[in-house]
């Protein structure tokens, strides 16, 4: 493993690197459709939804409850149709989430996690706000902005990334996790999700 397996081949502020809009998707059409699918599968119906490191599209499904984004982008984020609300925020400078104990139905981190410098802090406070019984789900493929990307993530393949994210949400507390390759026609697409415990 790497002597710091969270540096960065690029360690300036992350706030200069994302204020130029990105608007582009991430992963393909068909690895979306079938990332929607998941979101639908295992969020509660009219859920009221933390799309954490969020951008210009969610890939949430129809019906969708009240979605707040948290993302490092005000243009992007503007841009969003799913967002009822946005919140700018640096993980990598402040971990904690500005956010009330259980206040949200479920949590989405999409394509992003890859670039988080203090994850089992973060992925404790999600476990915070999300209710009870609250699922949050971390997905990602096989791309990434390799300066930005941490050193753990970069060292590994497929199969490391998902012991990795499985390990940041068993480590932070959540219940019952499942990590999974989910069947795409396009981009792999993987997914780690769980549950926080009740009383925990």
């Amino acid at each position: 493993m790497h002597d710091e397996p969270f540096a960065r081949i690029d360690p300036s502020d992350d706030a200069r690197f994302y204020s130029v809009p990105r608007k582009v998707v991430h992963i393909e059409p068909g690895a979306i459709d079938a990332l929607r699918r998941v979101y639908a599968e295992h969020f509660p119906a009219d859920a009221t939804v933390l799309d954490l490191m969020s951008s210009w599209r969610s890939h949430l499904p129809e019906g969708t409850g009240r979605v707040v984004g948290l993302g490092m982008n005000a243009e992007e984020m503007l841009e969003n149709p799913q967002l009822d609300d946005w919140v700018l925020h640096d993980l990598n400078e402040e971990p904690s989430l500005l956010f009330a104990d259980a206040s949200f139905d479920a949590v989405a981190c999409a394509v992003s996690v890859q670039y988080l410098v203090h994850p089992l802090e973060v992925f404790a406070d999600v476990r915070r706000v999300l209710t009870p019984g609250g699922p949050v789900i971390v997905s990602f493929s096989n791309r990434c902005f390799p300066t930005k990307a941490v050193a753990i993530w970069l060292a590994g393949g497929d199969e490391e990334h998902r012991k990795l994210v499985r390990a940041y949400l068993e480590r932070s507390r959540f219940g019952d996790v499942v990590d999974e390759r989910v069947e795409s026609p396009d981009d792999p697409l993987f997914v780690v999700r769980g549950w926080r415990p009740a009383g925990v």
